[in-house]
């Protein structure tokens, strides 16, 4: 993509002004010396304008040359994760004795993931609020303690379009939104009002500028039937095609959240196939896929301008106790955006896809959950492995490595 130039507006001209009294002694007998005086301040204060007026102009012009000599490049570091879905067992493992909660124990094993970050997308699956009890499959509501926790381990861009974003209707919707402003962090993919909607999230950060946008296939058969509250589906394609275009005309960078593909599989579906591009075409730079609770493929795409576009077609759950083996194995996208200042390109580099494991372990006889946690692959022990509730359903390595065949070995980092 074209980075658009700063454009440095013409310099007014600076008048000089000669007068002939500057320098003159003024003599109090004089009966004209009480206009003098006045003549002088005049003359003295259009000086001082003028010489501001100079020095300004001056630090304009330096400021705008300095801005078009910057050469080399610069650069963002962005890191996304997929759905952070939040199950009874997290949540009742994550209680204290008083009721309040402590989520914190659940992600610390990922800190390191997101140290160095410059960008965090994370795509909350859940609605976090708490204006409703806490809640699980089917219609979920979470504890603002793990938004508070995310927020804390580092993401720093919070993506709402998914499928359980209306599990509350508007009022849950709203009173989410309600939370993630209070943390200041930027929110996407799910919105107030047709207005806000409209409105194109943006960041600036080392001199790259960032468009958020984000877009869910369904909402589980639930619908906003009032003014309060708004979402974009991806089968809008008018809309869709129309904001990318907009955001793409704003930022050097625009990246869409997709909730799409098929649930519990790692291939990619037809729809995937078919929109994708097409979102690429439109303007889409870096493209987030979300919603099939199982990782999937990732590659670059060909952009109209003869740039590079890039895609994880699923990023798998970030953290979840979803019942299947392939739910328990999730990527973390890592890259660098950068921009050269001497070519006006921004090209997505260094592409890591970090392999991640959800974990939590049982008690049979009381169905008492406990250790909930995310880690990373490389950090997951035979131990853990071993103690994972999951493994007596056939989680193993080799349903990991399974899994992980689906990612291209060029972009797989265990680390």
């Amino acid at each position: 993509m074209n980075i658009r130039k700063i454009k440095t507006g013409v310099l007014a001209a600076v008048l000089c002004l000669s007068f002939s009294s500057c320098g003159q002694k003024v003599d109090d007998t004089d009966p004209d010396a009480v206009y003098k005086p006045q003549s002088q301040a005049a003359t003295a204060s259009s000086a001082a304008s003028n010489k501001s007026t100079e020095s300004s102009d001056k630090k304009q012009t330096e400021d705008s040359q300095e801005e078009e000599k910057k050469t080399g490049t610069t650069s963002v570091h962005l890191v996304c994760a997929g759905d952070n879905l939040i199950h009874d067992n997290i949540y009742v493992d994550a209680q204290n004795d008083d009721g309040s909660y402590d989520f914190s124990k659940c992600y610390a094993p990922c800190k390191r993931l997101l140290e160095g970050a410059d960008i965090a997308i994370l795509n909350q699956e859940t609605l976090v609020n708490d204006a409703f009890e806490p809640s699980t499959y089917p219609i979920f509501s979470t504890p603002t303690e793990d938004g508070d926790a995310v927020v804390d381990l580092g993401f720093n861009v919070i993506s709402m379009s998914n499928n359980h974003v209306l599990d509350k209707g508007a009022e849950g919707l709203l009173n989410s939104l309600d939370y993630w402003d209070s943390k200041g962090v930027i929110h996407y993919g799910a919105y107030r009002d047709e207005e806000d909607s409209e409105t194109i999230r943006t960041t600036e950060i080392n001199g790259i500028k960032f468009a958020f946008l984000g877009y869910m296939e369904h909402t589980n058969g639930f619908f906003l039937d009032g003014d309060e509250g708004k979402v974009v589906y991806l089968g809008d394609t008018e809309t869709v095609k129309r904001q990318i275009q907009e955001a793409d005309k704003i930022a050097d960078v625009v990246v869409v959240s997709c909730h799409y593909g098929t649930e519990i599989m790692n291939e990619i579906n037809d729809m995937q196939v078919t929109l994708t591009p097409q979102l690429v075409e439109w303007g889409a730079d870096l493209i987030i896929g979300t919603q099939a609770h199982a990782l999937s493929t990732c590659e670059y795409l060909d952009k109209p301008d003869g740039g590079k576009a890039f895609v994880y077609y699923g990023l798998g759950n970030f953290f979840s106790t979803m019942y299947d083996t392939k739910s328990l194995v999730g990527i973390v996208g890592d890259l660098d955006i950068v921009k050269n200042y001497d070519t006006d390109e921004i090209t997505i580099e260094n592409v890591k896809a970090i392999p991640v494991i959800s974990h939590f372990e049982a008690t049979y006889y009381d169905s008492m959950w406990y250790n909930c946690a995310v880690y990373p692959m490389n950090d997951y022990t035979d131990d853990l492995m071993n103690k994972n509730f999951m493994h007596w359903d056939g989680f193993n390595w080799d349903s990991v490595n399974q899994c992980l065949s689906y990612v291209p070995e060029e972009f797989l980092s265990i680390e």
